[in-house]
């Protein structure tokens, strides 16, 4: 005969209300849930989810959809999220949308079909049409890196108006005046405010800004090397260029490399994310980094407390504010940038 709560309850001496609050995915003391997970080895107890789901009307599953699975700050910030919602007894199940709007709507759809609990999206329809179905529905969404304007919920992202500011600020303060940047599309909320930040510290410093050095990409590799390549040929007289994500950090390096540009004896550079390719390359770079692990656990928390306290969406909550949590970025010194 199959084990049930009653029996694990029985073999650790703990209250049923304790045994079910674990499955649950409810606050158990550490002690508790190691007892716990001893007896369910010991009397091979086995979770009916289908029964519980259909029970409670939940598929204790988070629908996790990103533009691309290969992206490094995606790839860190997941693997942070499904450590703290493992723990708390909830699966993932992740959609990579290619970046492509169509697909990204298909993978919320197909989520919704597979009535997951809630969903975290880092998105690409920068109209937030896709997610309007499952937040009437009255579960959470908790969006990554871009918020949406149009969309009333939650949002865990960092300060990129400060990171650029930060980043073109010791490019000034080695001397450069004439400053080149592969942005991100100009619809995505990142983007926007990392040029945004890149404008000030220029204007603050008393550099006019020159439109031929502003380049706007779309967050590739590819789009980089053109950037870079685009810039180059554009500004003879520019002296450093600031790529700000990943992808354009590794197509800025690509570019120069083809082009035989020497960093940073001819161009500085100060990229974005990744510290291992930082450090692989020759000489190491200078980025701006962002806390993807601390990401990662934020956004779980916040998905697990709308969760737990029933409040769901945001949109359709009265009076339930959403929650947006800002965290800071720091610039990590490499070899890249030449002081004029």
């Amino acid at each position: 005969m199959a084990a049930t709560m009653k029996d694990i309850a029985k073999k650790t001496g703990l209250g049923l209300a304790t045994v079910s609050s674990y499955f649950n995915g409810g606050n158990v003391r550490e002690k508790n849930r190691a007892k716990i997970e001893v007896a369910i080895r010991e009397l091979d107890f086995e979770v009916n989810e289908v029964a519980r789901g259909l029970k409670t009307n939940t598929t204790r599953t988070i629908g996790v959809v990103i533009p691309e699975l290969n992206n490094v700050f995606c790839s860190e910030i997941i693997t942070a999220m499904e450590d703290v919602l493992r723990s708390h007894g909830y699966a993932t199940m992740i959609c990579d949308c290619r970046t492509d709007r169509r697909l990204e709507r298909e993978a919320v759809e197909f989520l919704m079909r597979r009535r997951v609990d809630g969903i975290v999206n880092m998105p690409v329809d920068t109209s937030g049409a896709h997610l309007e179905s499952f937040l009437k529905s009255g579960r959470p969404v908790v969006l990554i890196d871009r918020k949406i304007r149009a969309l009333n919920c939650d949002c865990v992202f960092v300060d990129n108006l400060t990171a650029a500011r930060n980043a073109v600020s010791g490019l000034i303060r080695n001397g450069h005046r004439r400053i080149g940047i592969i942005s991100g599309p100009e619809d995505v909320f990142t983007a926007q405010e990392r040029l945004k930040g890149y404008r000030q510290m220029l204007q603050e410093s008393g550099i006019e800004i020159d439109e031929r050095l502003i380049f706007r990409g779309d967050y590739t590799m590819e789009s980089g090397v053109r950037g870079l390549e685009h810039l180059v040929q554009e500004n003879p007289d520019m002296t450093a260029v600031f790529a700000t994500n990943y992808e354009l950090t590794m197509g800025a390096v690509i570019g120069a490399n083809e082009v035989g540009i020497r960093i940073p004896e001819a161009l500085s550079v100060i990229g974005f994310d990744n510290l291992p390719f930082a450090r692989a390359c020759h000489p190491k770079l200078t980025i701006v980094t962002q806390p993807t692990a601390e990401i990662g656990r934020q956004v779980a928390e916040i998905i697990l407390e709308r969760l737990s306290n029933g409040t769901g969406s945001c949109a359709n909550q009265a009076g339930n504010e959403p929650i947006y949590r800002k965290l800071q970025t720091k610039v990590v010194e490499g070899n890249s940038v030449r002081r004029l």
